[in-house]
């Protein structure tokens, strides 16, 4: 079950954040508590709660956490969003003035290293080894049963995660919805190294009905 963070400071004021960044607006808090309260109230059986070391994902996961106090929590730092590196903090509008040829270039979707900091292919090829190793231990830990694991990352995981899973080749992720704040999507993924066979069944993207429970308009 892979779950973006809920909206950031920087989500609300159009800043890209990469592995910078601070946490979660009083929407973002909401739109946490909602998620974890729909997660508690489907997936009660989950395994375990994996996440991003980042703030915002932090945040976010805490109110499942409190929810669901018995899961494991395991923090894995391959989760995190794409590096853009030296435009982290600034607006796209800033970057697509002061470092224009690389950001068109990455607006248009070719693969260049985002500020200087990482390509989607680097990001889907860690994202994938994640998310393997998250199968393979839920695998181990429930032979005797389906494993549900909560992981909850960021909106590029998300993506090449799930272009993956589906067998898209490079690039494949921008074809996909972008994904919005605490919405949830789940891959059913066979074995371990699935998501890098292209073996995994999609069975829900991007969905956010569960915010209406409880978030402000």
């Amino acid at each position: 079950m892979l779950v973006r963070h809920g909206e950031s400071e920087w989500n609300a004021a159009g800043i890209l954040q990469g592995h910078g960044g601070p946490g979660l607006t009083a929407r973002g808090r909401a739109q946490a508590t909602a998620t974890a309260r729909a997660l508690a109230r489907f997936h009660a059986g989950a395994t375990a709660i994996v996440r991003s070391d980042l703030v915002r994902v932090a945040e976010t996961a805490a109110a499942t956490e409190e929810i669901l106090p018995a899961l494991p929590v395991r923090i894995d730092e391959r989760l995190r969003e794409l590096d853009v590196g030296a435009w982290t903090g600034r607006s796209r509008t800033e970057v697509a003035t002061t470092d224009a040829d690389t950001f068109s270039a990455w607006a248009r979707g070719e693969d260049v290293a985002a500020g200087g900091g990482e390509t989607f292919a680097a990001l889907r090829a860690r994202v994938v080894a994640a998310l393997d190793d998250v199968v393979a231990r839920a695998r181990r830990d429930a032979t005797d049963r389906i494993a549900t694991v909560l992981v909850f990352t960021h909106g590029g995981p998300i993506r090449v995660a799930v272009a993956a899973g589906l067998g898209l080749p490079a690039g494949g992720h921008r074809g996909l919805e972008s994904v919005g704040n605490c919405a949830v999507s789940l891959l059913d993924a066979p074995t371990a190294a699935a998501l890098a066979r292209g073996m995994a069944l999609l069975a829900a993207y991007n969905r956010t009905g569960h915010l209406l429970w409880g978030t402000p308009g």
